[in-house]
């Protein structure tokens, strides 16, 4: 039988084995949720029920030959990829795959210093040597902007024997570099572009969106459906172009990724790329309307200012996601972090995060917009109620890292735990980030500074939560010894 988008492979198999009395003597323990009734009773039986193990009618996702490579290629075509694999353990699995398929140990990558812990996690495994592009900052928003052209073709130029890039496309703040040219500089520098595309599913399905990794030619892009694509949790695509070689890229995946993927994950791929497939024009078009609207109120009420297009300006902001709700705080004398506490903890609303000057609140698929009027709302009380001056905030988000050993180098040494005071001047040999979003302010192998040290203790008094170090409470660091 023909495939065609309207098909969701996966689901479909899974609602015949439902129908058939098979007699499970294999794992999971909880045999279709008999075994364990409260967690039946929570999750339905239903959900219990197709939490199966890989077998012949279900195929394998280490290996797939029928319902799973079905789905793997109906995605390829859904995103415009050679090739997508079903990722189930998010999508820093698939970010690490990128990483690991594309450099070895002492081989040079070059990215931007604001990626994902996911980059740097992958660093430490492979062994690669980091190469950053320091993005411009907006001084005003305190950002991290995207990579100009001009300094990705300096730094390639420097640097002729890095064998990737990494692109993020967007930011977490919807911040998106020109990902077409710098594509281009890469085959032609023969390096591979990999793009961290976490945030910009959307892309490949909307109306008048920033242009996709796949359609500008990437290599590899990571894509998290989970986040703007309406799948499960935990639930992601990684796509290739056609100079990866499949077989390759899935040894590499195998090496990390259980054996044992979750139906209940892949099934969730599976429909709602169906779902983006026949319907994500409509979906998206909504999506960014409620979006604009949301920037509309927030923008009237004042002290607010929820960015958008105006920041383009052909260079370290090429384009701009408009589905993303990102709003400064700083004028209402409020860090992004407080004012995202006070919405969880006063209006009962729950936002991506803050950080110490901006605040992300995520509009997708399921959002209604009686949402958007209570968020607006809550923000209009939070100035009115807790507005102040905004003098003594801190304005700069980026700080350019000083390295001094290759993040896996830097992990493994011989290390010394010392009070964070007291590490000034010394390599650190851990991760230290505000999570989210999970832009490392600290990476292995980096100079410990006053400059880094004063915002991580700003960072605390402001509520961010700190996350990376072996000490929970960021009260000392590792460092090199």
């Amino acid at each position: 039988m023909a495939l065609s988008q309207e098909n969701a492979p996966i689901y479909e198999a899974l609602v015949e084995f439902g129908k058939k009395r098979v007699v499970p003597f294999d794992v999971p323990g909880h045999k279709r949720g008999r075994g364990n009734p409260e967690l039946s009773q929570f999750l339905g039986e239903k959900c219990v029920g197709i939490d199966v193990n890989s077998m012949k009618p279900l195929d394998y996702l280490c290996h797939p030959v029928s319902v799973i490579r079905d789905a793997e290629v109906l995605a390829a075509e859904a995103f415009g990829a050679a090739h997508a694999f079903l990722m189930v353990g998010g999508t820093t699995s698939a970010v690490q795959a990128m990483v690991l398929s594309s450099v070895k140990r002492g081989e040079k990558i070059i990215l931007p210093r604001n990626v994902h812990k996911s980059v740097m996690g992958a660093m430490v495994l492979c062994g690669a040597v980091p190469v950053y592009v320091d993005p411009l900052c907006d001084e005003r928003l305190g950002i991290p902007l995207g990579m100009r052209v001009s300094d990705v073709e300096r730094v390639m130029r420097e640097n002729p024997d890095a064998k990737a890039i990494i692109v993020n496309n967007p930011t977490y703040y919807g911040i998106c570099s020109d990902l077409k040219a710098i594509v281009e500089l890469a085959h032609k520098h023969n390096m591979l572009c990999l793009v961290d595309e976490a945030h910009g599913t959307h892309f490949y399905f909307g109306d008048d969106m920033p242009i996709s990794a796949m359609a500008a030619g990437a290599d590899m892009a990571a894509a998290s459906m989970h986040k703007s694509g309406g799948s499960l949790t935990q639930s992601s695509f990684l796509l290739i172009g056609p100079k990866m070689s499949e077989g390759h890229v899935r040894q590499i995946i195998n090496l990390t990724q259980t054996t044992s993927g979750s139906y209940l994950l892949l099934s969730s791929l599976d429909i709602s790329r169906r779902n983006l497939a026949l319907r994500g024009k409509e979906i998206y078009g909504r999506v960014a309307g409620m979006a604009q609207y949301a920037r509309d109120e927030i923008n009237t009420i004042g002290g607010y200012y929820a960015f958008s297009k105006e920041l383009i300006n052909g260079e370290s902001v090429f384009d701009f996601d408009v589905t993303k709700l990102s709003v400064n705080t700083l004028d209402i004398g409020l860090a992004g972090i407080e004012v995202y506490s006070l919405l969880r903890d006063e209006y009962d609303i729950q936002i991506e995060f803050g950080d110490l000057g901006n605040f992300l609140a995520y509009i997708s698929v399921g959002d209604r917009p009686r949402e958007i009027e209570r968020l607006v709302s809550a923000l209009s009380e939070i100035r009115r109620r807790y507005g102040k001056s905004g003098g003594g905030m801190m304005h700069q988000e980026y700080i350019e890292p000083k390295v001094e050993a290759t993040p896996q180098e830097a992990f493994y040494a011989r290390k010394a735990s010392l009070p964070i005071g007291e590490t000034k001047g010394k390599v650190c040999s851990e991760f230290v980030m505000c999570y989210p979003p999970g832009i490392p302010i600290l990476a292995p192998g980096e100079l410990i500074t006053s400059e880094i040290l004063d915002y991580i203790k700003y960072a605390k008094e402001k509520g961010c939560s700190l996350t990376g170090p072996e000490d929970p409470e960021v009260e000392r660091l590792n460092v090199l010894v």
